[in-house]
């Protein structure tokens, strides 16, 4: 079973102004892509090819002394990255409502403060990378990771997140990320689709 190219949620100009169509053209079309198809090419063969996504990118997180484990690993961490990313906003936004505001007004002491914490996490990533609210150990948490690195390889559920590599933004908005990240903040977050997840992962947690 190879891995598929998602499609993206909304049409390539929904998020406009904020991310245009050209730059989703290039992001989903082109990079997306090719990540997708990379790690396809790495994986036909391995102990790894009938494992989801998840998996793969878990399993092979701990075998990168390997170059080819290593590539493997970020081809396929990217793949699972960018579809997350793209269910991670909504043409408008939205914002953290009901149950979900509670727990973030508990984790962050308000809704306010937390989303000046995400922005400002995201704005300071060095280089390449992401900026994620995650579930970890049954608390929200702000994190970031570089390059291709994902929460999954640190047992964390990711819940939302915000792409920072320049493809992300740069046709839109050159070198100004702190721009981007406030459009992202301000007018493409979905948090219903954060609140969704936590909701999910907190029922597994019960369940276990």
């Amino acid at each position: 079973m190879s891995l598929q190219l998602p499609e993206l949620p909304y049409a390539y100009d929904a998020l406009a102004p904020a991310i245009s169509s050209d730059t989703l053209h290039l992001h989903h079309g082109k990079h997306h892509k090719a990540y997708v198809e990379k790690a396809n090419l790495l994986l036909a063969g391995t102990e790894f090819a009938t494992l989801s996504l998840e998996d793969i990118v878990v399993r092979t997180a701990t075998k990168r002394s390997s170059k080819t484990m290593a590539a493997l690993f970020n081809n396929a961490a990217q793949a699972f990255n960018h579809g997350f990313y793209w269910r991670s906003m909504k043409p408008g936004g939205s914002t953290p409502s009901g149950q979900f505001a509670s727990r973030i007004d508990k984790d962050f002491r308000g809704v306010d403060r937390f989303l000046t914490q995400f922005t400002e996490a995201a704005t300071q990533v060095f280089g390449s990378g992401w900026t994620w609210l995650v579930l970890d150990r049954g608390k929200l948490r702000i994190t970031s990771t570089a390059n291709a690195d994902t929460p999954l390889t640190r047992g964390h559920v990711p819940l939302l997140t915000c792409d920072v590599w320049e493809h992300a933004y740069y046709l839109d908005h050159q070198n100004r990320r702190p721009e981007y990240v406030q459009a992202f903040v301000n007018s493409l977050a979905n948090w219903d689709f954060a609140a969704a997840n936590l909701e999910r992962a907190e029922l597994k947690l019960a369940a276990e």
